[in-house]
């Protein structure tokens, strides 16, 4: 499951580093090549909505197959586009499957014991925090070797491989959800407002992904500006200190299970908030720049586990739709960081931009410290699976 969420994860970022040659070879400006890549987190938006809420009425092992077959399909017709405007939609369809590693993530959250969930989901995010990583990195080098045509196809015929190997072993067990999908779909607006779990999980998690972006966007900004005036290969190479927040994942999850969330999300909101001040400073000494990164990003990494997992232990029978709506408010504070962070550096440099960085994980802290503390299993939505079990407060009470 963990390598499956990493390549359906990478899908989405590996004509990122490919831009210029996608721009070439489609005599395209760069600005329509970007407007065709962004339909990709746009699509997974989507696919959080209205794709990872199957995993709840259907098998897993069909739904997550057929998601990967798409996605080959996808991929493949991508490399034989002929024009910008015919990749747009494909990159929009590649971005809606990509959400098989949330389809997972929700899987794994249902089927682990309670007193393994945490540490269960620290596996599978593992595998999705490399595919980030890997998406960008293997997509240049095969750019490079291949072509971003030829890349593509080997992507496709990953998942070709990986949608066969779900039908052998991913389970086939259905979800406990009590609803269509349809209704399961228009729910999942209104989870926000009615969970108070999942609400402020929802907030304090899109502050520091808002933080996250900010840092990884502003940063390739003042790398490629004087003093620095950095190439595009050599800002990508800083992606590498990411592996720590690999690492950070599986550890959060056991650490989650044994002492709780709001420990390891505090712990992990201070790590990158120290790590944020020093890179504030640090970017002249590049020894000194990934060593910040690899923590900032070990940090953040280890809140969103155990934060995660106080989500997905709202309805442990059904969590994909809790999983759709916490995923959404999330990406709008990344979304929002993306932006923001790459103005803010031409707006008021990298030290202020670092600054203000510091600030959004504080308010996530504080978020968390004022809120009743999260558990994974001190939470569930009271249903038909679970009468005995007390009702997770709603509309802040």
């Amino acid at each position: 499951m963990s390598l499956s969420a990493a390549l359906g994860t990478a899908t989405v970022y590996p004509l990122q580093p490919a831009t210029a040659a996608v721009a070439g070879s489609l005599t395209s400006s760069y600005a329509a090549v970007g407007v065709a890549l962004a339909c990709g987190p746009v699509g997974y938006m989507f696919g959080l909505v209205l794709l990872v809420p199957l995993v709840d009425r259907f098998s897993p092992r069909r739904v997550l197959s057929a998601q990967f077959g798409v996605l080959a399909a996808a991929l493949a017709l991508s490399a034989a586009v002929g024009s910008v405007w015919a990749l747009a939609p494909m990159t929009g369809v590649i971005g809606a499957c990509s959400s098989v590693g949330a389809g997972l993530s929700s899987v794994a959250g249902r089927l682990a014991r309670p007193h393994r969930r945490a540490t269960t989901l620290g596996i599978v995010t593992a595998g999705i925090s490399a595919g980030i990583l890997a998406g960008r990195i293997a997509g240049g080098w095969l750019t490079d070797a291949i072509g971003w045509r030829g890349m593509l196809l080997v992507f496709a015929a990953a998942c070709v491989s990986l949608g066969v190997s779900s039908l052998r072993v991913l389970p086939n067990t259905h979800g406990g959800a009590d609803r269509g999908y349809l209704a399961t779909v228009r729910s999942i607006p209104g989870l926000v407002t009615e969970y108070a779990a999942l609400r402020w999980a929802a907030i304090r998690g899109a502050t520091w992904f808002f933080a996250f972006c900010v840092v990884w966007a502003g940063l390739a900004v003042a790398l490629a500006q004087p003093p620095y005036s950095y190439s595009a290969e050599r800002i990508g190479l800083y992606a590498f200190a990411g592996l720590l927040g690999i690492l950070a994942t599986r550890i959060s999850g056991t650490w989650t299970d044994r002492v709780g969330a709001r420990k390891v999300i505090l712990a992990g909101l201070a790590l990158a908030a120290a790590a944020t001040a020093v890179l504030a400073f640090a970017l002249p000494n590049t020894a000194v720049t990934l060593a910040c990164l690899a923590l900032f990003d070990a940090g953040l990494f280890a809140a969103q586990v155990a934060n995660q997992s106080t989500v997905l232990a709202i309805d442990p029978s059904a969590p994909a739709r809790f999983n759709s709506a916490y995923m959404i408010v999330y990406f709008v504070g990344g979304s929002i960081g993306t932006a923001f962070g790459a103005a803010a550096v031409d707006w008021v440099g990298w030290p202020a931009t670092a600054g203000i960085t510091v600030t959004a994980i504080a308010a996530a802290a504080l978020i968390t410290v004022r809120v009743a503390a999260p558990g994974p299993a001190s939470c569930r939505a009271g249903s038909a699976h679970s009468p005995t079990v007390p009702a997770c407060p709603r509309s802040g009470r």
